[in-house]
């Protein structure tokens, strides 16, 4: 396989990213995870498990493109569970549960975008060091 140009890695990477988020966020949230809406503490293992899935996939994908990049996996989980935190809980942006209002579709809106950036972020790391 020939060696892909910066531009052509970010594309690549980017790609990867947007359906390593659909999977994790998506087919491989189980019920359980969706407990992190709770209150109190009671958010914390089902959170933690959620955020364990997108650091295992950034994992993967970092160990395939950039093994000395294993880390971003850890800054993909904890940027996600403050994301999640900030998103789910009820004293923050959790209120706004009703999505029939556009409360609820601009703090869905600023979650995506959060995972998106993060998702950015690793992918320049990953490009910055394969060049």
């Amino acid at each position: 396989m020939a060696k892909l140009s910066g531009l052509e890695l970010a594309f690549v990477l980017l790609v990867i990213f947007q359906l390593k988020h659909f999977i994790a966020d998506f087919p491989l949230q189980f019920p359980y995870m969706l407990r992190k809406f709770r209150p109190g503490w009671d958010f914390l293992l089902p959170l933690a498990t959620h955020c364990l899935v997108h650091g295992v996939l950034t994992l993967v994908i970092c160990l395939i493109f950039a093994p000395s990049l294993w880390w971003l996996a850890v800054v993909d989980f904890a940027i996600h569970f403050v994301m999640d935190r900030l998103k789910s809980g009820p004293r923050y942006l959790g209120r706004f549960s009703n999505s029939a209002k556009p409360a609820y579709w601009i703090s869905f809106g600023f979650d995506q975008m959060v995972h998106h950036l993060t998702h950015i972020y690793i992918v320049w790391v990953i490009v910055q060091h394969a060049m």
